[in-house]
C-alpha cells in the first residue's frame, strides 16, 4: 500500500487531477503592479462585475509616470489602463507621448542602421581613409547645423 499524495483545494483532490494545469513557462515574467496611489479605508466589496473590461471600467486604474529625457529633465505623464492590451508595450507607448517620440526615434535609429549596413557604396568610401574622413567632416558640419537650428 502507496502513499497517495493529494493537492489542496476546496476539498481533498487527488493530484493527478492537478495534471490539467499547465507550469508558467521559464521564459515568462510575471509582474505587479499597484495601479491605485491610496488604498481603501475599508474593503470595497463591488458585485456584479462578469468580466475584465467592467473591473476596468469600474476601477479606472491610471499611474502617473515620471521619465527621464536624454537632456535630464523631468516628464510627468498619466497612463491609463482600460483594458489588458494597455498593458503591452505598444498600449502604452500610444498613450504615452514620450514614449512616442522615443520609439519613432528608435526606429528611425534602426532605419539608419539598416541602410548604412546595406549601402555597398558607403561601405567602400569609408575603406579608403581620405573619403572616411571627408565624411566624418562632412556629418560633424551637418551635426553643427542642425544644433544651430535649434
Amino acid at each position: 500500500m502507496g502513499i497517495e499524495p493529494y493537492g489542496i483545494g476546496g476539498t481533498e483532490v487527488r493530484t493527478d487531477a492537478f495534471e490539467a494545469f499547465a507550469d508558467i513557462p521559464q521564459n515568462r515574467v510575471l509582474l505587479a503592479e499597484k495601479l491605485t496611489y491610496d488604498p481603501p479605508v475599508k474593503p470595497d466589496i463591488v458585485e456584479g462585475l462578469t468580466s475584465v473590461e467592467e473591473v476596468f471600467e469600474h476601477y479606472k486604474p491610471k499611474v502617473d509616470m515620471t521619465f527621464e529625457t536624454e537632456d535630464g529633465a523631468m516628464r510627468r505623464e498619466t497612463l491609463h489602463f482600460k483594458s489588458l492590451s494597455d498593458f503591452g508595450t505598444k498600449g502604452i507607448i500610444a498613450q504615452s507621448e514620450y514614449l512616442g517620440d522615443v520609439n519613432m526615434q528608435q526606429m528611425q535609429y534602426q532605419k539608419i542602421i539598416r541602410q548604412l549596413k546595406t549601402n555597398k557604396l558607403l561601405k567602400q568610401a569609408l575603406t579608403n581613409k581620405d573619403t572616411k574622413e571627408h565624411i566624418i567632416k562632412a556629418l560633424q558640419s551637418l551635426i553643427q547645423e542642425l544644433d544651430s537650428a535649434r
